[in-house]
């Protein structure tokens, strides 16, 4: 019978309540709580409600009686450290907060309310994280309500401020250390580890579409001396440079008819994703010399120069993957969006050859400008993207090559790998996808 009559009254309290009679719906759950004083819920509901009345006292103690009958409702943890607040005890707010955390770590109310209190005690370092937890679990300020978006904003401007106070303090000793450094050695390493400490970078590890390869470095752009051949294949820019020249001179330069593909060419019914913009569009077109491991023998008669000069690399060699090798034109105004490639055992080699101002790219978090001539290689399943800016066209030889970082012997085991997934399949798979 008692739990028929506890049911009334929750009913006859939603009733009221939705009635604007608050009063009486309170009523029906402090008459409940009499029958039921264990019920979380009404326990709850009048804890808030002494807690909203001022009752800051009457709002603990009811919400510890709720905690107590169910212990694993973060809400609840969270009510209860709010009232806390409200009698100024902060040390049990911070124990309500981190019980709540511990049942929800990504509530954002909690996280908002640890990181204020922490910094309202002085401790920088529980702020700082806490903030950083809140900053990491938000959606975009565009999404939350004004005072919460103030609030986080507010949390991502304390983490900054604290940072650069952080590297202000920091300078002295590191100038002081890099001055004990030789100036041949390579800081490149330490210095991103600075950043991202300080939060002024991100890391970015490899993220493939294909075949993922463990245990290889996440190395954005390889050092040169890797790649022995670098300096001969930049050599030969002026020969490439005008066997591209002769072949954009060409009526109708860059359509299908002339050799030009668009790179991005999605079959239909395929989701197309970041790529819907530049999807079978000339706006990125490539002219190819080697598709997949196999050479495009029309292209390269055209291009002879260039195809010896290709011949005379030690480019990726695995059946019916690599190598490829293509000419890439990005038209004016036109930015290849975020993407990651498609396997780490290979690596791309890009050879600039008609840069105008205005374009630029990144891998990770490292930007770097194209210089004609000046061929750089990177690792391609670390997100990059691509931009030209300009009013003209801007045009790269893209080759690839092995990652550096794998042995002889795991590069034969590749190739049986890949040529034995091929003879399963009844066909070959492109590492584009």
């Amino acid at each position: 019978m008692t739990s028929n009559e506890v049911a009334r009254l929750l009913a006859a309290a939603d009733a009221a309540m939705a009635a604007g009679q608050r009063d009486t719906a309170f009523a029906h759950l402090e008459a409940a709580l009499n029958l039921d004083p264990a019920n979380p819920r009404i326990l709850n509901s009048l804890g808030l409600r002494a807690l909203h009345g001022g009752d800051a006292v009457r709002a603990v103690a009811l919400l510890e009686r709720a905690t107590a009958a169910d212990p694993e409702a973060s809400p609840l943890w969270y009510n209860l450290s709010t009232a806390h607040r409200a009698t100024g005890d902060a040390d049990a707010e911070l124990l309500a907060l981190d019980a709540c955390l511990t049942r929800d770590p990504y509530m954002l109310r909690a996280l908002l309310a640890k990181g204020q209190l922490l910094e309202r005690r002085g401790e920088t370092a529980g702020a700082i994280a806490a903030y950083t937890g809140l900053l990491k679990a938000s959606p975009p300020d565009a999404e939350l309500p004004p005072p919460l978006a103030q609030a986080v904003e507010h949390a991502r401007d304390y983490v900054a401020a604290q940072a650069q106070g952080l590297a202000d303090a920091l300078a002295p000793a590191l100038e002081t250390a890099r001055a004990a450094v030789a100036m041949t050695d390579d800081t490149r390493r330490f210095d991103r580890a600075v950043d991202v400490l300080l939060g002024r970078q991100r890391i970015y590890h490899p993220e493939p579409t294909g075949l993922h390869f463990p245990f290889l470095p996440a190395i954005e752009f390889f050092d040169r001396s890797h790649f022995d051949w670098l300096e001969r294949f930049e050599a030969a820019t002026p020969v490439i440079q005008a066997e591209l020249a002769a072949l954009l001179a060409a009526p109708d330069a860059d359509a299908p008819a002339n050799g030009f593909a668009p790179y991005v060419a999605y079959a239909p019914g395929t989701p197309v994703n970041q790529w819907q913009d530049l999807n079978h569009s000339q706006r990125w077109n490539v002219f190819s010399l080697h598709r997949d491991g196999i050479a495009d023998v029309a292209n390269r008669g055209r291009c002879p120069n260039t195809a010896a000069v290709l011949d005379s690399l030690p480019l990726l060699d695995v059946p019916g993957r690599g190598p490829s090798a293509f000419f890439s034109l990005l038209r004016p105004h036109t930015r290849i969006p975020p993407h990651t490639g498609a396997t780490n055992i290979r690596s791309i080699v890009h050879l600039p050859l008609i840069v105008p101002p205005g374009c630029g790219f990144r891998v990770g978090a490292t930007r770097r400008p194209w210089n004609i001539g000046e061929a750089f290689v990177f690792d391609d399943t670390i997100e990059h993207e691509a931009w030209n800016d300009s009013d003209e066209l801007r045009a790269v030889l893209i080759i690839d090559v092995w990652n550096p970082c794998l042995t002889l012997a795991e590069r034969a085991l590749c190739r049986a790998l890949t040529t034995a997934i091929d003879a399963r399949n009844g066909s070959t798979a492109s590492f584009e996808g």
